[in-house]
């Protein structure tokens, strides 16, 4: 399983925490327009039945604030308040009350105002993300650096950290967010080895499903992989419920989550069965079925019960039938027509099972 390369400090989001050896958790933003508080309420539930564990939601004027806080009084996740510019949206955010509340230090006005955000999660006991994206950083650090560079974006982000210390703040997350995989990579290993505040992980407009799910699994998982990151939300131009299924199967390839994964080869002239329609069957019906679990679907006898051996269960095709074995131990033969049915059904009998 995951295994961090230093432990951050542990925050808590409405009973949710970050940082320390807590899981990694998955976040996402509700799209809908705030001032309504039944069709937000609605896109929340659909996030945490999919699998979000903290839900982010825009406060664009003060007439946002009713309806959200009508969402966070029947919302079954925490709930973020996205702040910019009005300090006092966040102080009545809190009050409506917010988890957490997301602002950006450099946008909201002078120390004053930020101590007053400060003061005011500080007797709620709600966390600040302080978070920082190419398009954010201050005019002074864009003539230092010539552009929104990695080095750049940390230095704000740790002036902005500073803010708030300074306020006698610190249950702080970070993030710091660029829309090319290198930035991301790099400045997030800047800020890690700089502060010891949990660090939320994403690519900024990222961009439409396929191009953002590729760039989103490049930045995420490579700093999940060197033990970087407590928290992530994949950006995609999407049904925000896109984002958690691109986030729990990144998570679930990088070995931070378990879950079922579904591994296939890419076919080829040996190929003795359907295998792109299989895989893609029994993928769909494993969906959202809790367990740890893979599945493996061959095309042939060559790859296998021996390349697929470290499945759990799978497929193997061969003249007119399929083979169904388990650890890479043959099983028995069944039509090819039925192939996705009955792995789907050996699966669902190992995951009841481990239950029992």
């Amino acid at each position: 399983m995951y295994k961090r390369d230093r432990l951050k400090r542990e925050v808590n989001v409405g009973g949710i925490l970050l940082g320390g050896a807590a899981d990694v958790r998955i976040q996402s933003m509700t799209n809908t327009d705030t001032h309504d508080a039944k069709a937000t309420l609605a896109q929340v539930m659909e996030l945490a039945k999919a699998g979000c564990d903290i839900v982010r939601i825009a406060i664009p004027d003060k007439t946002a604030v009713v309806p959200f806080g009508v969402v966070v009084e029947h919302s079954p996740i925490p709930v973020v308040a996205d702040i910019h510019f009005d300090y006092r949206l966040a102080l009545e955010s809190v009050a409506a009350g917010a988890s957490k509340i997301r602002i950006n230090p450099g946008n909201i006005g002078d120390s004053s105002r930020v101590k007053a955000v400060a003061d005011c999660c500080r007797q709620a006991g709600v966390p600040i993300r302080v978070g920082v994206n190419a398009g954010s950083v201050e005019r002074d650090l864009l003539a230092e650096y010539g552009a929104p560079t990695p080095e750049a974006m940390v230095k704000s982000a740790l002036r902005h950290l500073v803010l708030l210390e300074n306020a006698d703040f610190n249950e702080i997350c970070v993030s710091i967010k660029a829309d090319t995989v290198t930035d991301t990579i790099k400045s997030n290993k800047l800020i890690h080895e700089k502060c010891d505040y949990p660090i939320h992980l994403g690519v900024t407009h990222a961009g439409t499903t396929y191009g953002a799910t590729i760039k989103s699994a490049a930045a995420v998982g490579s700093l999940l992989a060197m033990g970087i990151g407590d928290t992530v939300r994949i950006s995609l131009t999407d049904n925000p419920t896109e984002e958690i299924r691109v986030a729990r199967d990144i998570l679930k390839s990088c070995g931070v989550m378990d879950g079922i994964e579904v591994i296939a080869c890419p076919t080829c002239g040996r190929c003795r069965i359907d295998v792109i329609r299989i895989a893609n069957e029994i993928e769909e019906r494993l969906r959202g079925i809790e367990g740890k679990l893979k599945v493996a679907v061959m095309g042939c006898v060559v790859n296998g019960p021996g390349e697929a051996k470290g499945a759990d269960i799978g497929i193997a095709g061969g003249d007119g039938s399929a083979l169904l074995f388990m650890k890479g131990e043959p099983m028995y033969k069944v039509p090819q027509e039925r192939a996705a049915e009955e792995l789907y059904k050996m699966a669902m009998n190992i995951l009841t099972e481990r239950n029992e």
